[in-house]
C-alpha cells in the first residue's frame, strides 16, 4: 500500500510539499504541472517548479518527487521530457485532469480526453524520449462531461507507455464537487495491465479505506485532504489518532511557522500572506482554531502583521529576515523544531 501527495497548482507548492513531507506518510509526491507551449524551456523552468530536482529529486525529509509535465503536444512534450530527463528527476508524469479553464481553453489537462489517440501519442512519445530508468506516469480524470470515454483513454495510455495511472475519479464539468465516483477506477483497474491508483474525496481514514473497498486500488493519491488534515497519511498509517484533535493543531504549529518562513523566502510579502492564508483557510475543516486565526489575518498584507497575530493565537513567530529556504532555517530561528 502506498500514499501519494497529489500534485495541487497553486496550492502544493515546494514549500508545503516540503512540510507534508516532514510531517510523513507519503511514499512519492507529484510536482505542481510544468506547462509545455511553443517552446523547449529551460533548464531553470524545471527548478523552479519542482527545486527538489537540485537534490535528487527528494524533499527534505527523503520523499522521492516526480515532475508533472502538462501540454498536447507530442513532439514539444517529448523534447522538454528529454531536457527535464537530463535533471534526474524520480519520474515523469502527464497531466490529462487539470479541470482550469485558463489551461484547458489552451486544449491541455482534462480536455484531451476525448482524444485517446493523441493520449497514446504523447504518452509513447515521451517514453521513447527518456530513458528506461525514469518512470512515465499519467494522470486522468474520468471525461470531460461524462465516463463514457474513460477506459479508451486508460487503455491509450497504458498501450503508449505510461507504466502507471492515477484516476481523479471525477470528470472534467464535476471539477472537485462530490462525490468522486470510485467504482470507475475499479473498471480502470480490470482494463489495463499498469497499476492503477486511486484518486478523489479521500478527507479521512474512513474514506481512504471506501476508496479502497470500491476502487479495489491498492495506492491512494491524496489532495486536498492532505492540505486539510497534514496528520492524514499518518493517520492512515495507523501512527496518530484516527481524527483531528487539539494536540494535532498544537503540534502543527511548528509545521506552520516552518511554511511560514519558506513563503516568505519565495514570494514578494503580500503573497506571501495569502499563501499562508489559504493553507489556513483549507485547515478549517478539521481544525476550529485554524479558523479563528484565519479570520484574524483575513486581511493581513504584511509580514511583521501577520508574526503578530501569529504569536497572538500561541505561535511563536520568528522576527529575522526570512529563511534561505524550506529545510534551511535562521541559525537564530526560536521557532525551529527538533526535526529540522
Amino acid at each position: 500500500m502506498r500514499l501519494l501527495l497529489a500534485p495541487m497548482e497553486g496550492v502544493a507548492d515546494f514549500v508545503l510539499r516540503d512540510v507534508l513531507t516532514a510531517i510523513g506518510g507519503y511514499d512519492l509526491a507529484v510536482s505542481e504541472f510544468v506547462r509545455v507551449s511553443g517552446t523547449l524551456l529551460p533548464r531553470r523552468m524545471f527548478e523552479r517548479i519542482c527545486p527538489e530536482i537540485l537534490a535528487g529529486s527528494r524533499t527534505a525529509a527523503g520523499t522521492p518527487v516526480a515532475v508533472q509535465l502538462l501540454g498536447s503536444d507530442p513532439v514539444l512534450l517529448a523534447e522538454n521530457a528529454a531536457r527535464l530527463a537530463a535533471l534526474s528527476p524520480h519520474g515523469i508524469d502527464l497531466n490529462f485532469g487539470c479541470p482550469a479553464k485558463v489551461v484547458n481553453r489552451h486544449g491541455g489537462g482534462a480536455m484531451l480526453l476525448d482524444r485517446p489517440r493523441l493520449l497514446h501519442d504523447i504518452a509513447a512519445a515521451v517514453r521513447a524520449a527518456v530513458p528506461a530508468a525514469i518512470a512515465v506516469s499519467a494522470k486522468m480524470r474520468l471525461g470531460i462531461a461524462d465516463p463514457s470515454r474513460a477506459l479508451d483513454c486508460a487503455q491509450a495510455l497504458a498501450e503508449g507507455g505510461a507504466q502507471a495511472i492515477v484516476v481523479h475519479a471525477r470528470t472534467r464539468e464535476q471539477g472537485y464537487r462530490a462525490p468522486a465516483h470510485w467504482e470507475w477506477v475499479a473498471r480502470i483497474g480490470d482494463a489495463v495491465r499498469v497499476p492503477v491508483t486511486a484518486n478523489g474525496e479521500v478527507w479521512s481514514v474512513r474514506d481512504w479505506a471506501r476508496c479502497r473497498a470500491v476502487s479495489a486500488a491498492e495506492d491512494v493519491m491524496i489532495g486536498r485532504g492532505a492540505v486539510s488534515d497534514p496528520w492524514l497519511a499518518r493517520r492512515i498509517r495507523g501512527e496518530r489518532g484516527t481524527e483531528p484533535d487539539e494536540r494535532d493543531w498544537v503540534e502543527l504549529h511548528p509545521h506552520l511557522l516552518r511554511y511560514w518562513e519558506g513563503v516568505q523566502g519565495r514570494a514578494a510579502p503580500v503573497h506571501a500572506c495569502g499563501r499562508l492564508k489559504l493553507w489556513l483557510g483549507m485547515l478549517r475543516r478539521n481544525y476550529p482554531a485554524a479558523g479563528r486565526l484565519h479570520e484574524a489575518v483575513r486581511r493581513v498584507v504584511h509580514p511583521a502583521r501577520m508574526n503578530e497575530e501569529l504569536r497572538r493565537h500561541g505561535l511563536a513567530a520568528c522576527d529575522h529576515p526570512p529563511c534561505a529556504g524550506v529545510g534551511m532555517p535562521h541559525p537564530a530561528c526560536p521557532t525551529m523544531s527538533p526535526d529540522r
